[in-house]
């Protein structure tokens, strides 16, 4: 593990090194970032009809940068988050994408993709309602809710999650994606000065290297396709506008939309523990719950107004501040900068998405590894007693539901599908079991240091 003192301003590195360090978190956020409108323009039924939507790239990641932004203006330039696109959506827009009843009847995939964000910022403003709960009855009382024993294994669940598609990723080619590996853990325990703090941009950089000259020997991905593939980057112009569209709104795009966001909001509340626990600064105090709920739903609605994704904090840019150990806001500013002027230069996005997927699957290994361990952390340091059968309880309960419901649950709410995420049914089962089951062996107060790692102080 790293063990070299935080940076908490990187301003004392110089300006070369931010814009560096910047770049780093730029590219650990990329991959999962556009895989979203990827994966929504593929998606097909359970008949093999495609229901894919147009969401365009350039938009997302000119969103994910404005939308960082506004997050960073809302909690008061103090939260080291980074906002990418939402995977919590994703059932969303499949159910969207496959709707012929009603208005939707003949309708083309780019119109419904315009009522799908319509209820995307339907979702977003259900953030600022929790916030204003969070603000009338305060973060103390709200996260009495959310004790480390529900908080801890949410965090797990969280990396866990992830962990499928960095080895799907890596198995497209298992000797780059262990170059990638193994340049980040060399430079993570052996580098020196900056070299230490940018394991991730210098693990990206050697494995494209070594894509480019596998490539040129020809060794091919795992399905016999090759490593690198720049037709889309000879298509992309240098410069062009992002192709906006403003949402519609319709009630059943809303219906199906909107109640996703209990999933983002519990998804939301656990990064935000996680992102204090690795910072070791009291954020749900300071900036507050509150504020950090706005950000994110603000950032959500204005990209879902004008044809983009929903946004969400990042696990990949925690890891990120995990192995760098620079704490520093503003270098996720910076990553938020160059993610807004891609947006505007398709031919360089297409640069960085034509990266090897196993290099994304490599560098993922570290990243999302690294938030699950803070899950235990938090469970450790907070010294959650699991021989009492309460815990393990609660514990067991989270652990199944987000990682066995893989899929979601699906149910009908006013003739429209609506899908929770695996999270978001671990966080609800987490919440009612400890607010129902007798015995709560947690008193808030009785470990200071413990509190603060997750954000609270008695």
């Amino acid at each position: 593990m790293n063990n070299q003192e935080p940076i908490r301003d990187a301003r004392t590195l110089g300006l070369p090194k931010m814009l560096v360090l910047g770049l780093q978190h730029m590219f650990a956020m990329f991959g999962a970032t556009i895989l979203v409108p990827i994966l929504v323009n593929s998606q097909v039924s359970a008949s093999g009809e495609p229901i894919g939507m147009p969401l365009s790239i350039q938009t997302t990641l000119f969103f994910a940068g404005i939308g960082t932004l506004f997050f960073h203006l809302c909690s008061k330039l103090k939260v080291p988050a980074f906002l990418g696109s939402s995977f919590a959506f994703l059932g969303g827009f499949a159910a969207m994408g496959g709707m012929k009843e009603g208005i939707y009847a003949g309708m083309s995939q780019a119109e419904k993709l315009q009522y799908a964000c319509g209820g995307i910022v339907a979702a977003g403003l259900l953030y600022l309602v929790l916030a204003l709960l969070v603000k009338v009855v305060g973060v103390k009382k709200v996260m009495r809710f959310l004790p480390p024993v529900v908080t801890g294994p949410i965090i797990i669940c969280i990396g866990l999650n992830l962990a499928p598609s960095a080895v799907n990723n890596a198995a497209t080619c298992w000797p780059l994606a262990l170059i990638a590996l193994a340049v980040i853990i060399v430079f993570n325990i052996w580098g020196k000065g900056m070299l230490k703090i940018i394991p991730i941009l210098l693990g990206v950089v050697v494995s494209y290297i070594a894509a480019l000259i596998m490539n040129a020997c020809g060794v091919t991905a795992a399905d016999g396709s090759p490593l690198l593939n720049f037709a889309a980057v000879a298509q992309a112009g240098w410069v062009g506008l992002p192709p906006f569209q403003i949402a519609k709104f319709d009630l059943s795009a809303i219906l199906v939309m909107a109640p996703i966001a209990i999933a983002a909001m519990m998804e939301h509340i656990g990064d935000m523990s996680a992102i204090s626990a690795t910072v070791g600064d009291n954020f749900l105090q300071d900036p507050g719950l509150h504020r950090t709920l706005i950000g994110d739903g603000i950032a959500t609605s204005l990209s879902a107004m004008f044809g983009g994704p929903a946004n969400t904090t990042y696990g990949e840019n925690t890891g990120v501040l995990v192995l760098s150990r620079v704490y520093d806001p503003k270098v996720i500013r910076l990553a938020a900068i160059y993610a807004i002027v891609l947006g505007f230069i398709p031919k360089m996005a297409e640069v960085i998405g034509s990266m090897p997927a196993a290099i994304v699957g490599g560098v993922s290994f570290m990243l999302y590894g690294m938030i699950s361990a803070i899950g235990v952390r938090n469970i450790v340091e907070n010294k959650v007693d699991f021989t009492n059968s309460r815990n393990l309880i609660i514990a067991a309960v989270i652990l199944v539901c987000g990682l066995g419901f893989s899929g979601g649950l699906t149910f009908q709410v006013g003739g429209a599908a609506v899908t929770l995420t695996s999270l978001a049914i671990a966080a609800i089962a987490g919440i009612v079991l400890n607010a129902i089951l007798p015995g709560n062996d947690y008193e808030f107060g009785a470990n200071q240091s413990g509190d603060q790692n997750r954000g609270i102080h008695p």
